[in-house]
């Protein structure tokens, strides 16, 4: 049989059987209970769940069952089932009813005899027929059944005509377990969390269950902090210097006071007015500094100009309002913000 459980016949079980089945402690539900579900992956990463792959062939009423692991939880004190699928697994559909179409379920099922008297201690994964209906209902879930797929089989289906309409016709049902700590993948899963502190992905967002509800995830942002470093350069000298970054993104301010000769920029009239022949003003200490030239502005309270921030970390002022004049003991404050 290619349905292998572990810790479940009576009369043997192989090591090979125990050990292709999982085992250890999975997603609790309970003190004492497991989350029932598959093993998630994939053999090539690009899955979030791969095993119990239900894949139907074209104009056909056959499907074939992929090899997969998964866990089925009993009541608390009868305990978990883990089962291993190691060979693709056919299944074959019942022909569609005449008249309307009916959605059959397909689930991993246990049986166990000790408990529920049906003469078969085994695990199967099995066909659940819907009843036809103008508007067909998905079938109850058998007891001690891990629901895998619905089918919808539309009405007069059969394998003379044209089979089961595959690409419409099913719905995933499959549900996924981990171990316990790790981060369980979802889709649809409305399941409540099992202890607070429990993280799931679910479709792409990282979610934390609270106690009470399942919140999204916002990790921890490192925020950097500098406050030393910037020397100045001539006729300046440094009065304060403050900056931060966070995610790759640095913001500074400084303040510098001019400390010699007034700054004068050219007239109106003249050539180029506004000009101060690009002074060097200060440099940034290294680790904080653009990647990239950034341009922003100065104001000392009475006029306002441009600088540019040079991957170097020199700092330089470009232009001044025209005619405006930089008095010695005005403070000059600048900032912007940039990529690293």
């Amino acid at each position: 049989m290619p349905v292998r459980s572990g810790w479940l016949s009576p009369d043997a079980q192989s090591l090979e059987d125990t050990r292709v089945v999982p085992l250890g402690t999975l997603t609790p539900t309970s003190p004492v209970a497991t989350r029932s579900g598959i093993l998630p992956g994939s053999a090539d990463g690009q899955s979030r769940i791969s095993g119990f792959t239900l894949t139907g062939t074209a104009g056909t009423m056959t499907a074939t069952v992929s090899p997969g692991r998964a866990v089925v939880q009993g009541a608390d004190a009868r305990g978990a089932y883990p089962v291993a699928l190691t060979e693709y697994l056919p299944l074959t559909f019942e022909d569609g009813d005449a008249q309307y179409g009916r959605i059959d379920l397909v689930v991993l099922r246990i049986y166990d005899d000790t408990y529920d008297g049906s003469g078969r201690t085994e695990a199967a994964v099995e066909i659940v027929k819907g009843t036809p209906a103008a508007t067909p209902a998905v079938p109850a879930t058998p007891p001690l059944a891990l629901p895998l797929y619905e089918v919808a089989v539309p009405k007069g289906a059969s394998a003379g005509a044209n089979g089961i309409p595959w690409g419409t016709a099913l719905t995933g049902r499959r549900t996924a377990t981990v171990s316990v700590g790790g981060i369980l993948p979802v889709t649809t899963d409305t399941a409540t969390g099992a202890y607070p502190g429990q993280y799931r992905d679910n479709n792409g967002v990282l979610q934390r269950w609270t106690g009470t509800a399942w919140a999204d995830h916002q990790p921890p942002i490192a925020v950097e902090t500098n406050t030393t470093g910037v020397t100045a350069s001539g006729n300046w000298s440094v009065s304060s210097y403050n900056a931060r970054r966070t995610r790759g993104v640095c913001s500074f301010s400084v303040s510098l006071v001019r400390t010699t000769s007034a700054l004068t920029a050219t007239a109106a009239g003249s050539t180029n007015p506004g000009n101060v022949n690009d002074e060097l003003i200060c440099t940034l200490p290294a680790g904080w500094r653009p990647a990239h030239d950034t341009y922003a502005s100065a104001t000392d309270g009475y006029a306002d100009g441009g600088i540019r921030i040079n991957p170097d970390g020199t700092v330089y002022l470009l232009t001044w309002s025209t005619s405006g004049v930089i008095q010695v003991g005005n403070t000059l404050r600048l900032s912007a913000c940039f990529v690293q």
